[in-house]
């Protein structure tokens, strides 16, 4: 039989937990990345749950029952490149849940960037990770690429802490 991978689900506008939830109940193995944001309303501050990936839920599971797994409300489409189901490798899953544990300050850019330096992380609770260095509005970030999804996340981290790698 097929092994089971993570496929990469595209849901309705701010649908991404309610289909988590949907398709848990059906007994699926699904991951949805969220971060904790500090939001201001002109009354009042409140730290919100949020999508880190907005449009995106991760769900394991073999390749003849992606059909099934649309018929869940909010599912829209697996996100498909160059013709081939999007999937994304356990170990990639691994660095998004290790970034969101650090509580370190994440954005998604949504976009693919141009290579810059290659970097390794030599300090804090990143230690070990590798990635790019680029800059953005006068801040240095360091991006970890998910190439499953072909998004970036972006760390607001001291330079002090990367080392340049060749």
């Amino acid at each position: 039989m097929e092994e089971l991978k993570w496929y990469v689900m595209y849901t309705a506008s701010r649908s991404e937990k309610k289909v988590a939830d949907r398709l848990k109940e059906r007994g699926l193995d699904v991951y949805l990345p969220m971060i904790e944001e500090l939001r201001q309303w002109s009354d009042r501050k409140k730290k919100v749950q949020r999508a880190m990936f907005n449009g995106y839920v991760f769900v394991k599971t073999h390749r003849n029952q992606l059909w099934e797994c649309l018929q869940v409300p909010g599912a829209v489409k697996f996100v498909h490149f160059s013709g081939q189901h999007a999937t994304i490798r356990e170990e990639d899953l691994d660095i998004i849940k290790r970034v969101i544990e650090t509580g370190v300050g994440v954005e998604s850019d949504g976009s693919t960037i141009d290579p810059g330096e290659k970097v390794n992380v030599i300090g804090g609770p990143l230690q070990n990770m590798s990635g790019e260095v680029i800059e953005k509005g006068n801040k240095d970030y360091f991006m970890i690429r998910i190439p499953g999804i072909y998004q970036n996340l972006l760390i607001n981290i001291p330079r002090k802490f990367l080392e340049v790698t060749n």
